[in-house]
């Protein structure tokens, strides 16, 4: 039921999700929804709370599964390039949209985007070390402010995803992102 209600909020933004879009998405009547989640807001941070949890187990997980540390660094920032039709660029991030769209005037949803955003700078940093160590990335480097750069240039892609950024050409800048952050030795 949850995924439902997230693909609603993905799918339409906070704002652009009704009452209605809710109920019909969890199967709920009015008064069960409101007693199960409380109002539109909390729900709303539940479901992202979670979807920011699974990202995050995901990263860990391709981190431990890894052949190379540089692989997940990769996987991860050119992920948004990976589908050849260009849906899921569109569609973007959750988190990342809700992070444009409500930011600004709510402080529980930006509060939850810096904590999931320092998770996955965390994974990130992680996965630079691993790198480092196995000849991948400059010794030189700081672990940390490559992981940001990698997040940043990650969300850069996701806006340009989100403007209908033909597949080809976002894949490719997706690569020189990569290439141009890591710059191995």
């Amino acid at each position: 039921m949850l995924s439902a209600v997230q693909s609603a909020f993905w799918d339409n933004g906070y704002a652009g999700t009704s009452l209605e879009d809710l109920l019909a998405a969890s199967g709920l009547g009015k008064g069960s929804l409101y007693g199960a989640f409380g109002d539109k807001q909390r729900l709303f941070l539940r479901v992202l709370r979670e979807y920011d949890e699974a990202n995050d187990r995901m990263l860990r997980t391709w981190l431990e599964h890894a052949d190379r540390g540089v692989d997940v660094i990769r996987r991860f920032a050119t992920g948004v390039a990976r589908d050849p039709s260009g849906e899921q660029a569109r569609r973007g991030c959750l988190l990342a949209n809700t992070a444009m769209e409500l930011s600004a005037n709510a402080a529980e949803v930006a509060a939850e985007a810096r904590r999931s955003y320092a998770a996955t700078t965390a994974v990130l940093t992680d996965a630079v070390r691993r790198a480092q160590r196995e000849g991948d990335v400059a010794p030189d480097r700081d672990p940390e402010v490559v992981a940001r750069a990698v997040l940043a240039g990650q969300l850069g892609l996701i806006v340009l995803g989100r403007i209908g950024q033909d597949p080809e050409t976002l894949a490719t800048t997706a690569e020189a992102l990569v290439d141009a952050l890591l710059s191995a030795p």
